[in-house]
């Protein structure tokens, strides 16, 4: 295999993997088309590391310090990537063995395409993701079906073009987990690209086999990446709009009755991203002004949100 071939790096991010990072190795092993693999290690102490050093198909392997989330794993990987594709993949993902190459096609296909994303499975055969949508009150949500163009891919795996991720910013190593994927779709078609669902890029999900969804930390990442993506991304009257209505939410919830028993709907978690989301907003802000210069932000909210 030379140098020339490989047209993708697969960047895996795993922490505390040990129950599936060998798993994904061998469907990324059985792939039908060459490529790099990274596999970065968020500072594991599960055995994880060893698995990987073990692996047979020895993947390089990027060992943090410490744990740097999703979002931080990709980022720090994206400096070492020399291909012209980038593909984000979870360590619970096991792509079927012509994943990369229907990637690879649906972009050669469409060259106004900066990404291409999968059709993720659960263990009993259900689409759990076909792409990001963008509802009305500014959430990504799964498309549990699609074709042709989507207005985001789903991080769990996806393939990007290498240099129009570059151009458009990276990935936001902040976010820690959640989000990073529907930021950089918005910073990628506020800078006029698509993004388009790949049907035959068929993925089976162990759905938050690290990261618990439900959880405290789940919901505070969630409620802060939105946050932080809004202030980012969409149209000011959007941003402001939502960040109030999320305060004005948290100081009504002690005086309401029936209040539901989720992670989110607790006063010292929202209390919490709200300390995070103002503590960081002047440098949000300084990002936005740079990702929104001369950049259709209403169009691209008007055509997209809803949908």
């Amino acid at each position: 295999m030379t140098s020339e071939q490989v047209r993708s790096t697969v960047v895996v991010v795993t922490w505390r993997g040990r129950d599936h990072i060998e798993s994904c190795l061998d469907a990324l092993a059985a792939q039908d088309r060459p490529h790099r693999t990274i596999v970065v290690d968020n500072a594991s102490d599960d055995g994880t590391a060893e698995l990987i050093a073990a692996h047979p198909s020895a993947p390089e392997v990027l060992r943090l310090r410490r744990n740097l989330g999703y979002a931080g794993g990709i980022a720090a990987a994206l400096a070492r990537v020399a291909t012209p594709y980038v593909a984000w993949l979870n360590d619970d993902a096991a792509p079927a063995s012509g994943w990369l190459a229907a990637l690879e096609a649906a972009l050669d296909a469409d060259h106004s395409a900066a990404a291409a994303t999968s059709v993720l499975r659960t263990s009993d055969g259900r689409t759990q993701s076909a792409g990001v949508r963008l509802t009305a009150d500014g959430h990504g949500a799964d498309a549990p079906e699609a074709s042709g163009e989507v207005f985001g891919f789903c991080g769990g795996a996806a393939l990007l073009r290498t240099y129009l991720l570059r151009e458009a910013g990276g990935v936001p190593a902040h976010f820690f987990c959640y989000y990073e994927d529907t930021d950089t779709s918005w910073r990628l078609r506020l800078a006029g690209h698509r993004i388009v669902s790949t049907p035959e890029a068929v993925v089976a999900h162990a759905h938050g086999a690290t990261t618990q969804p439900g959880s405290a930390q789940f919901h505070r990442w969630n409620e802060r990446n939105r946050l932080f993506m809004l202030l980012r991304c969409a149209p000011s009257e959007v941003a402001t709009r939502e960040l109030a209505r999320f305060a004005a939410i948290t100081l009504a919830l002690p005086l309401r009755k029936n209040v539901p028993d989720a992670a989110n709907f607790r006063v010292p978690l929202r209390l919490r991203v709200l300390a995070e989301v103002l503590r960081r907003l002047p440098a949000t802000l300084r990002e936005r002004r740079e990702i929104t210069r001369s950049a259709p932000t209403r169009q691209i909210w008007q055509r997209w949100a809803g949908r």
